[in-house]
């Protein structure tokens, strides 16, 4: 068993008077029930006071979180998951809508349930390459979006489609709710990312980061809110988030990079507003350009109906 490390957080304005494990449970990326444990350990500290787990945390709230131990290597478990969508599927790669709330493979930490796990306990065979908790696995997306993933279920389509991703020839859209009205309309955000320099949970606009390119074009402006259709050039973590957040247009219940919880709240939403609505690469057998779409899950079409609603 690995020794336990000790994080440091600062509050960020959008979780200013969540709950305490709630607000963790965002910043660390571990589940509620995880977060509850450390705290009812009293292995979470704000200036040096064990807090509670109803406790309310503000913004700058500095505090201290053991973490819990890695023990070993992530483990794969198959777990079938309800609403994982198969898009396409044949000898070589499958495409899958992802839910919400799952996260791409496993890793330390996490609990829930993961796409390759989904896959496995579907019957499917994937490739081996990488390490074992990501067979197949040649892109991801965050436990908080929903939409479009490509897994290679052989060594041929996981080598061919990595060079893709790293050529970057594999088309990437997304759909977006953002906080605000973007001027312009239409743009390319080029601005370096890199890890945030104080707070290592999240990501940042930095001089000295890696290069980091997005494209966007209006679909449709609400009254506060303006729905994006969004291309990424490069694949950065975070980087859709990160780059509207330092425009100052942060995704709708984006709590981490400074969307409004109240908005949030009255729109129904509990995670960023993004999702994968279209993924297109080169079949590695065939040769042949594949391209797909994804529908919205539940959460993002009733929002927009409220929006549609409002805007009457």
């Amino acid at each position: 068993m690995s020794e336990r490390e000790v994080k440091n957080l600062s509050i960020p304005e959008g979780l200013n008077q969540e709950r305490v494990d709630a607000a963790l449970s965002r910043l660390l990326g571990l589940s509620r029930n995880v977060i509850v444990g450390l705290i009812d350990a009293g292995e979470v500290s704000k200036s040096g006071k064990v807090v509670g787990k109803s406790d309310r945390v503000i913004t700058g709230d500095q505090l201290e979180i053991l973490l819990p131990a890695v023990k070993g290597e992530a483990k794969l478990t198959a777990t079938p998951i309800d609403g994982l969508k198969v898009v396409f599927d044949d000898e070589y790669l499958i495409v899958i809508n992802k839910p919400v709330g799952i996260a791409a493979h496993p890793s330390p930490g996490w609990k829930g349930a993961t796409v390759v796990g989904a896959i496995f306990a579907a019957g499917y065979q994937l490739a081996t390459s990488g390490a074992a908790e990501r067979q197949g696995v040649v892109h991801r997306l965050d436990v908080g979006t929903s939409g479009l993933m490509v897994v290679a279920k052989n060594e041929i389509a996981y080598a061919h489609l990595k060079d893709q991703f790293r050529q970057r020839t594999v088309s990437k859209v997304y759909h977006a709710l953002v906080q605000g009205h973007m001027d312009p309309t239409v743009g390319t955000i080029d601005a370096p990312i890199d890890r945030h320099p104080r707070e290592d949970y999240r990501f940042a606009v930095v001089a000295n980061g890696k290069p980091s390119i997005t494209h966007y074009k209006t679909l449709e402006v609400f009254p506060a809110v303006t729905s994006l259709e969004i291309e990424l050039e490069t694949g950065r973590t975070h980087q859709i988030r990160v780059h509207f957040s330092a425009l100052h247009h942060p995704l709708v219940g984006d709590l981490t990079y400074g969307a409004d919880p109240a908005l949030a709240t009255r729109l129904g939403i509990s995670r960023p507003w993004l999702h994968a609505k279209e993924l297109g690469f080169t079949h590695p057998a065939s040769g042949e350009r594949l391209s797909f779409t994804a529908d919205y899950p539940e959460d993002l079409t009733r929002s927009l109906q409220i929006l549609s609603d409002i805007s009457r």
